[in-house]
């Protein structure tokens, strides 16, 4: 990952916003029926996944970690440590703790796909559990495989799901590419009000067609992004994108109303990811 990529990437926030929601006023609504039967489809074929029924340190086969003080001026640094990141009880359970380290106030973790799996097209889905508390910014979300030579935003990035604690039954579903992203305040995505979201695990899933993203909620579509035909600074969505998941704590989103010191330990749990293919 190249460091300007580090220094810029901001998940769906507009510099300079007082209080930034995310892409809301861009929705588009996706045809309901169409998109339900898209996701339910039967043809689908499990490609890779990861059910975490082995305890300990994560499947080195499927994941990498990302580490240190990465993007968006976040106070967590990044660690690949147990009592940051570990599969327990058939869950992968991702904790943000207050602590010294490195010189950030804060651990937590970022797992990744890079390197060990990428995908263009079909269906993902991931089951987690987002965690309370104002200063929160967990995220589940991809980026091209070619940011190291091409640079974000013009790699594409696809947030599955962002939220952050300041807004607790919020949750924000973005794409971001060269002609669409935060630094141009031209983003694209939409949020929905979830009552006590972060109570329960919930399906964050996304169907990724030639002429189209659909994002799920729970099964149900809450958002499209079409491809238009412009090219691939609208649309570069032609090409493998790896996986992330990570618990970020305060940043230029997260951080807006500052960090509930009572938050910690935080834990973002995921129950599995799992991506599915047509034959």
């Amino acid at each position: 990952m190249s460091r300007v990529f580090l220094c810029v990437c901001a998940l769906g926030v507009s510099a300079g916003a007082a209080e930034d929601l995310g892409g809301a006023a861009t929705a588009t609504v996706p045809d309901v029926p169409a998109a339900i039967a898209a996701y339910d489809d039967p043809e689908w074929v499990l490609r890779w996944g990861d059910e975490f029924t082995e305890a300990g340190r994560p499947d080195p086969s499927r994941w990498t970690y990302e580490k240190g003080l990465v993007r968006n001026g976040e106070a967590q640094f990044y660690t690949d440590r147990p009592e940051n990141i570990r599969v327990l009880e058939g869950s992968l359970i991702i904790t943000a703790r207050r602590e010294p380290w490195e010189g950030a106030p804060c651990t937590s973790a970022s797992l990744t796909s890079q390197g060990r799996f990428s995908f263009t097209g079909g269906k993902a889905e991931i089951r987690a559990k987002v965690p309370p508390g104002r200063g929160t910014w967990p995220a589940l979300w991809t980026l091209g495989d070619n940011i190291t030579t091409a640079g974000w935003p013009a790699c594409g990035e696809i947030d599955l799901m962002e939220y952050v604690g300041m807004h607790p039954e919020l949750v924000h579903f973005t794409v971001h590419t060269m002609a669409f992203n935060h630094t141009k305040q031209t983003q694209r995505g939409t949020r929905i009000t979830e009552p006590r979201v972060w109570a329960d695990y919930h399906r964050y899933g996304l169907v990724w067609t030639q002429s189209a993203l659909t994002w799920y909620f729970d099964g149900r579509p809450v958002f499209a992004f079409a491809n238009d035909g412009q090219g691939r600074d609208h649309w570069p969505f032609d090409q493998p994108h790896y996986l992330l998941m990570n618990l970020a704590i305060g940043g230029v989103w997260g951080g807006q109303k500052g960090i509930d010191e009572a938050l910690f330990p935080a834990e973002l749990r995921v129950d599995y990811v799992r991506v599915w293919q047509k034959p």
